[in-house]
């Protein structure tokens, strides 16, 4: 039901929510569910400080690379439904890599798959917000 084009994106969650049977109840569990699996995290990384995790190098890295790889699948989430939050939200975000040095404006212009936040980026973002999960998971 979900279309990621930039002209359909937006009807298309509205679509979801207003005429598919319970659909708003499945976007809603599931943007609620991402801000619980959150609320999870920070208690899971508030134990691994209490009890001194970290001072296991190996395993504290690869727990923080897996948290910035459930932050970067709860943003391009965010950006999927098109709205001016979500625009503007790509927008700056993805402005703050072009801070990188030599590398910077390129990988900005890779993620948007052209010049601006377009269609490409919401294709990109739609793939990135699929594939993610299996990634973390595995």
């Amino acid at each position: 039901h979900y279309t990621a084009d930039t002209t359909m994106a937006f009807s298309s969650v509205a679509h979801i929510c207003r005429d598919v049977n319970y659909g708003w109840l499945i976007r809603n569990l599931h943007a609620n569910g991402a801000s619980f699996f959150f609320i999870c995290i920070y208690f899971h990384i508030g134990r691994g400080i209490y009890y001194g995790s970290f001072l296991f190098k190996e395993t504290w890295n690869i727990g923080v690379i897996l948290l910035f790889l459930v932050m970067a699948t709860a943003f391009v989430g965010y950006v999927l439904p098109w709205g001016q939050m979500s625009f503007w939200g790509a927008t700056v975000i993805t402005n703050l890599l072009s801070a990188v040095p030599y590398i910077g404006t390129t990988l900005v212009q890779w993620i948007w798959g052209g010049f601006s936040v377009d269609n490409a980026t919401l294709t990109r973002f739609f793939t990135f917000h699929f594939l993610l999960p299996f990634v973390i998971a595995g």
